[in-house]
């Protein structure tokens, strides 16, 4: 099991370089569009309040406002947070970002309308209590969305995650199927879109599995 204070440093010390990933920054016009559609088409039409749980730099936040929601984002790196505070901030938008415990986000007892995650999964030591938390945090009639997949490799290349990594329920990602499995009980509607073959979206083509898993609570 990994603890919390290894895995802050972790991503404490990603955040720097966090955004030259083409999927990460989203700087380029390309990559950006297509993130930027793809949000689109899962959120509900008009101005929605977002929690984007693992949010990291902020990019896709930064797309939400751009789109007019209101977004809270929240990250357990407060170097990570006090990038898309000023990533935000740069562009003109208004956000709210809160260093916390992503899978217990620490916005109390509001609700919202939207729970976006992406990629974040994988890092959790109970990612089934995790779901249950988020499906919690969203009002009825509201939408779940990960994005997720089952990765050649976790954390940042080159640098391997943090010890005890292995012993995490799902390392390395989570299949479609098993992620499918663990949010159905919870919601009333759940679709499932791959990913892997657009290669705007990741900077180039890619190889795992990708996909998005849209729900309605």
């Amino acid at each position: 099991m990994t603890d919390s204070p290894s895995i802050t440093a972790y991503w404490d010390a990603a955040a720097a370089d966090f955004d030259a990933e083409p999927d990460h920054g989203l700087r380029a016009k390309e990559t950006r569009a297509a993130w930027s559609d793809l949000l689109t088409s899962w959120l509900p039409s008009g101005r929605s309040r977002v929690l984007d749980v693992g949010c990291g730099t902020g990019s896709l936040s930064e797309l939400l406002a751009e789109s007019g929601h209101r977004v809270t984002g929240v990250d357990l790196s407060p170097r990570m947070v006090d990038r898309a505070r000023a990533k935000l901030s740069a562009a003109g938008l208004s956000g709210r970002f809160l260093v916390g415990d992503a899978a217990a986000p620490p916005t109390g007892d509001e609700r919202f309308d939207v729970l976006l995650s992406r990629h974040l999964v994988w890092t959790l030591p109970d990612p089934e209590a995790a779901l249950g938390e988020w499906v919690g945090r969203i009002r009825p009639g509201g939408t779940l969305i990960l994005v997720e997949g089952r990765w050649r490799e976790s954390g940042r290349s080159g640098v391997p995650y943090v010890a005890g990594a292995e012993t995490l329920p799902w390392h390395g990602g989570v299949t479609a199927d098993v992620l499918s499995a663990a949010v159905r009980p919870l919601v009333t509607e759940l679709c499932i879109e791959s990913l892997a073959g657009d290669a705007a979206l990741w900077g180039g083509p890619v190889t795992d599995e990708r996909y998005a898993l849209v729900a309605r609570v």
